[in-house]
């Protein structure tokens, strides 16, 4: 590359190497991810090329060359005790990403950060060689990313549409869901219907308020004894389970917030000798495909995988731009399978 080569503002390789405090030979080795550069220091450089918007498209590797460009996903640290994604549902919303990416002919990348406060946030988007960040899931990071696009829009979030949002998400319809998987018990006669989930998580508060909403409108009084703060984990709701059991709590239904908690549900409720759906019917929330081929096949709620990764890429493109991208809820579904009995 002709080290004379400038960007519209006019920032040249020889003051990106004078902003680093390194050579030009050392700049474009970094901007080229060579090997024989440092790893904190190509970071190094990548930051300020992205702060100076000298262009990164031109000294991509050649295998990244012909992309439109190329899209980093970032998972931030879930509400969990294991402090990581277990589950299934982000490694289908990912292939939804990366076929959605693959049509827009965009590389994706994943990031093995896993951002838990707005430094990690900035850094990541700062730093990073993408043309911008999909996040799957907000956590507890909902003000941080509000901080974040004050100052930077190359991002688009999975998660929940909250009071006060300044930064652009998509997700499903959540308490819509919660209260068509809620409605569907109350049809088969349940009345003693638990919930399962962590509602200090956006998305799973939205789908309890949904199933709130719907125990009152049915006329069926809310029990808190029936609410339990299960993780995105099969051995935290097969707990849940064994918890109301031995604390003698009456049920005939579960409304589990995402499909592997639904199935860890039946793992608890079979491990006790109780029929499913003959003694508790239960539902879940995302329709992954593991869902389809459980004994019993579980009865959930779809969320549109396919239509997400469109959305969130499609959005992700679009936000480089002065026009405001705005966020957008999916249509949910109920799918009715076995665990429920109808």
């Amino acid at each position: 590359m002709d080290s004379q080569e400038t960007n519209k503002r006019g920032m040249r390789l020889e003051d990106l190497a004078e902003l680093a405090q390194v050579s030009t030979a050392t700049v474009s080795r970094a901007l080229n991810d060579s090997p024989l550069v440092r790893d904190d220091t190509k970071r190094r450089i990548w930051k300020l090329a992205r702060q100076h918007q000298y262009p990164f498209r031109p000294q991509m590797p050649a295998i990244l060359s012909g992309a439109a460009a190329t899209i980093a996903i970032a998972i931030p640290t879930p509400l969990s005790r294991r402090g990581a994604r277990v589950d299934p549902f982000f490694m289908e919303l990912i292939g939804g990403v990366g076929e959605a990416a693959r049509e827009a002919e965009c590389d994706i990348i994943i990031s093995h950060v896993a951002p838990k406060n707005f430094d990690d946030l900035s850094e990541l988007i700062s730093s990073s060689r993408a043309e911008g960040v999909i996040f799957l899931g907000q956590s507890f990071l909902h003000e941080r990313f509000n901080r974040l696009a004050a100052i930077e829009n190359r991002f688009v979030v999975w998660g929940a549409d909250l009071p006060g949002q300044r930064y652009c998400s998509v997700g499903s319809d959540n308490i819509r869901g919660g209260s068509r998987a809620t409605a569907h018990l109350v049809r088969l006669g349940r009345k003693r219907i638990a919930f399962f989930g962590d509602t200090e998580a956006p998305e799973i508060m939205q789908r309890y308020t949904g199933y709130v909403q719907t125990l009152e409108k049915a006329g069926i009084e809310f029990d808190p004894r029936l609410v339990a703060p299960v993780h995105f984990e099969v051995e935290s709701a097969e707990e849940a389970v064994e918890r109301f059991m031995a604390q003698g709590i009456k049920f005939d239904a579960i409304f589990g917030s995402s499909d592997l908690i639904a199935l860890g549900a039946i793992r608890g409720l079979i491990r006790h000798g109780k029929s499913v759906p003959g003694d508790v019917s239960v539902v879940g929330y995302d329709d992954v495909m593991l869902a389809r081929y459980s004994h019993p096949s579980l009865t959930t709620i779809s969320q549109d995988m396919p239509k997400a990764g469109r959305l969130l890429v499609s959005k992700l493109m679009n936000s480089s731009g002065t026009k405001e991208i705005r966020s957008e809820r999916l249509p949910t579904e109920l799918i009715v399978r076995e665990s429920c009995g109808a």
